[in-house]
């Protein structure tokens, strides 16, 4: 028995890599890296994070949460269509090829899944053999669906509290007054891998060798389906680490009320529908609330008159080894006051082999920092601060 649950295993997972979301996520993350680290050098003449940074991020908090979720699917007997996974793939590549990487939250893509799934099954439109799966009915199917759209919106407020709040990217814009004001953005993807029985024979129409078993009654199919969660956000009127935790913490709250609302669903099936429709636009309130929020916020990040204001640190920097921290303020520099970034380099080059900071912190609270500089040093400590210009087309909308 060990034996053969592991041949599964081993052949759903082989799955995983024949389909195309597995390789557009990748690309995807490849190519928000690109366009960050082109934004910050235009912005800033210097990248904080390297290019592969989104990249990086991809796993492994993603493969723990899909570890722990395909136990509780597989165990639980969670089974769904397979063209519900089928639609969900590909509602996730129209929205990977957009620009609005939030679309990619499973809010949206799974719950399009199960609407077209329902209206497929109805309307018994014509699929190829291989997309389809027998579903042992409608109503002993939807249950699950309406379970595993909460819990991947859970997965997904995980992630953004957990990992969306690292290595947020500092941009500046000129605000609609024509000051010089900072924000930071965060555009992530993460790709969830999820076991997932499959009702039915389906997989193994076109190949024999497809690995079949029975749970009771009904044969299933095991396979590892790759969800596509990405997540984007502006914050402008507080620090990004506090408000992307409160926000991950908002959606996983949403999904904790859409797991206690998908329990309808096992008496009243039709309520997977409600509940998907439901997942589309609490989430999409979320983020309507958010960007008003922001919008109607005063910028934190901008101009003081005392000292400056960090907005980024390049990692592995002096700055960075000295522990400063974005929102922190430098007051003097080597006992000359600051008040303008050209002010702070002068003081700076006072003593080229030590520095020495006082800096208001988060608390406003002083505190001392100094460190020794070396040739092989980031000319400018790796601080980034609001710059005195602002390019055109960097306003604020």
């Amino acid at each position: 028995m060990a034996e053969a649950w592991l041949f599964e295993l081993i052949m759903g997972i082989g799955k995983l890599f024949l389909n195309p979301v597995f390789y557009l996520v990748f690309i995807a993350a490849a190519f928000y890296g690109v366009q960050r680290v082109k934004r910050e050098r235009q912005h800033f003449s210097v990248r904080a994070e390297n290019a592969y940074f989104e990249l990086k991020q991809i796993f492994p908090l993603s493969l723990t949460i899909g570890l722990f979720l395909s136990i509780i699917t597989v165990t639980a007997g969670l089974a769904v269509p397979l063209e519900l996974i089928v639609f969900t793939a590909g509602a996730t590549i129209l929205f990977i090829l957009t620009p609005k990487v939030r679309w990619l939250a499973p809010a949206y893509t799974l719950s399009i899944g199960v609407l077209l799934t329902f209206i497929a099954n109805r309307q018994e439109w014509p699929m190829p053999d291989f997309f389809t799966s027998d579903t042992f009915g409608i109503e002993s199917i939807f249950p699950a669906a309406a379970l595993l759209i909460s819990l991947l919106v859970i997965a997904e407020g995980i992630l953004i509290s957990r990992n969306g709040k690292k290595g947020t990217s500092p941009r500046l814009m000129n605000s609609r007054r024509g000051q010089q004001v900072g924000m930071h953005e965060v555009k992530r993807i993460w790709l969830l891998p999820l076991f997932l029985l499959i009702p039915g024979e389906a997989l193994s129409l076109t190949s024999d060798w497809w690995p079949v078993f029975s749970i009771g009654s009904n044969t299933y199919s095991l396979i590892v389906a790759p969800f596509a969660i990405g997540y984007q956000q502006q914050i402008q009127s507080s620090l990004p680490q506090k408000a992307i935790e409160a926000y991950g913490n908002k959606v996983i709250v949403f999904g904790a009320i859409l797991l206690l609302l998908s329990s309808a669903a096992y008496i009243y099936p039709i309520a997977t529908l409600a509940i998907a429709v439901l997942a589309i636009l609490g989430r999409e309130f979320l983020n309507y609330r958010q960007r008003v929020t922001e919008t109607n916020s005063s910028f934190y990040f901008a101009k003081r008159n005392e000292g400056l204001m960090i907005i980024g640190i390049v990692p592995n920097s002096p700055a960075d080894k000295m522990e400063l921290k974005i929102g922190e303020v430098v007051l003097k520099v080597n006992g000359s006051i600051v008040n303008d970034e050209n002010g702070f380099y002068q003081a700076l080059q006072k003593n080229a082999a030590h520095c020495k900071l006082e800096v208001l912190d988060i608390n406003n609270e002083l505190r001392f920092v100094q460190r020794a500089l070396y040739t092989t040093d980031h000319h400018e400590l790796g601080i980034l601060f609001i710059k005195d210009e602002v390019k055109k087309g960097n306003r604020a909308v």
